[in-house]
């Protein structure tokens, strides 16, 4: 049997009719639209930026379209612009708009593209295609309730590690799901690691790129979860635990293939194959408001951990609330609080130290994943965001956002800074 189609509130639900006889024949087709803006308040430098996607979702049920029980395929294409308003202040570990960048600067980027087949009432459940390793692993739908890309759309430090890929760049794919109860699941997969997939050359630009040319090893992840309901009013949460390891090779933070520090011998950072990453995220709601899977007071956290000598975000804690429906005069609106911990490795604060110590530029120490734009030696930060989701119509909402950074980009030489803006989404059809 294959999952129910996706529906979500839309401005144009039917699109004068052609909709609805597409999705009575098994076809779902979506076109949104998200804009985040955000002026500075507070920080080094003030300025203001905006950066949005629009993005045109087909999710089609073959059992209903051709008679193929239980398979369905699933594609996404986006056009994105503009870029954080953090920036402008010296962060560049926890955009303060994550939807921006990876995108070819390009009116059509296709960010995935996959077959997905499910037996045994969903029991079984294997996907294949162009899949990011970040669209079923250490992620939750809840987190694009905020607008900072420390929580939207993964805990930031999931993406640190190139061969981990994310929203909106994919590579080939082998995804396997099995539920050995109705509330739990176990899945794993293969996921193939392409060199410069989120750049722009190589033939990334458009995302269009199916030949394995640039595949440099692969990814291995693996999580397990549990998803109850509690009491007599089936109050939902998700507990997931997980594991990554990929074969990768990667730059050393600290040395040089002789064991050195790689900034005083001036030689090649030591490469080193593979890397690992182990999580953890729960989200549980705690009192509810309404009949729906989020109508109610949520209570969410995750941890995420890298290895420490060849990332630069090593540990990652966020913390939050989210409730929607607690204003019975407007039940479709929302609020989100949340807050985030960063540590950068203190292998790369070694170097970063050294290099300062030495009077040279403070470039980093984990290549082509690293933008070069510190201005001093990196350790820990902390962001806090708060917003309310205004229900603005059918298919729209308006969500007035502010956010707070303490040490930004993790450097005690940047003042704290203060973003105030919104994010907004319409859902066309």
């Amino acid at each position: 049997m294959v999952p129910p189609l996706p529906a979500p509130e839309a401005l144009f639900p039917g699109i004068f009719g052609v909709g609805t006889y597409l999705r009575d024949k098994g076809i779902a087709v979506l076109l949104d639209n998200v804009d985040e803006f955000d002026g500075i308040v507070k920080g080094q430098h003030h300025g203001s930026a905006n950066a949005g996607q629009y993005g045109l979702e087909t999710d089609i049920d073959w059992e209903r379209l051709a008679g193929i029980t239980g398979f369905s395929t699933h594609t996404v294409m986006v056009g994105r612009y503009g870029i954080p308003a953090s920036r402008i202040f010296g962060d560049n570990l926890n955009p303060s708009q994550e939807i921006y960048g990876a995108g070819g600067n390009v009116a059509v980027h296709l960010v995935y593209a996959y077959g997905e087949e499910t037996v045994a009432n969903g029991r079984l459940d294997v996907a294949f295609g162009r899949m990011p390793v970040l669209n079923d692993f250490a992620s939750s739908p809840l987190y694009c309730n905020f607008m900072n890309n420390s929580f939207c759309g993964n805990p930031k430090a999931s993406s640190d590690n190139g061969a981990v890929s994310s929203y909106p760049d994919a590579g080939w794919a082998f995804r396997v799901r099995v539920r050995p109860t109705q509330a739990t699941y176990i899945q794993s997969g293969i996921f193939f690691s392409e060199a410069n997939i989120y750049s722009a050359t190589n033939g990334y630009r458009s995302g269009f790129r199916f030949n394995s040319s640039q595949i440099r090893g692969e990814t291995f992840p693996v999580q397990v979860g549990y998803e109850p309901a509690f009491g007599p009013d089936h109050l939902p949460g998700h507990y997931s635990v997980g594991f990554i390891y990929d074969n990768v090779n990667h730059a050393d933070d600290y040395f040089d293939a002789n064991g050195s520090a790689f900034a005083q011998s001036g030689l090649p950072q030591r490469v080193r194959k593979g890397q690992t990453a182990e999580y953890a995220l729960v989200d549980q709601m705690v009192l509810r408001h309404g009949p729906g899977a989020n109508n109610g007071l949520i209570a969410f956290g995750a941890v995420y951990h890298n290895d420490n000598s060849t990332s630069i975000r090593t540990s990652e804690l966020n913390v939050g609330l989210i409730d929607h429906g607690f204003w019975k005069a407007r039940p479709a609106d929302g609020i989100s609080a949340g807050f985030s911990y960063l540590e950068v490795s203190d292998k790369l604060g070694k170097t970063e130290a050294l290099q300062q110590e030495l009077g040279l530029p403070i470039t980093g120490a984990n290549g082509p994943f690293y933008n070069g734009q510190t201005t001093g030696v990196q350790s820990h930060t902390y962001v806090f965001e708060a917003n309310y989701q205004i229900h603005v119509f059918r298919g729209v909402t308006f969500a007035p956002d502010f956010q707070y950074f303490i040490r930004p980009n993790a450097q005690a030489n940047l003042p704290n800074a203060a973003v105030i803006g919104f994010k907004s989404h319409i859902e066309l059809f």
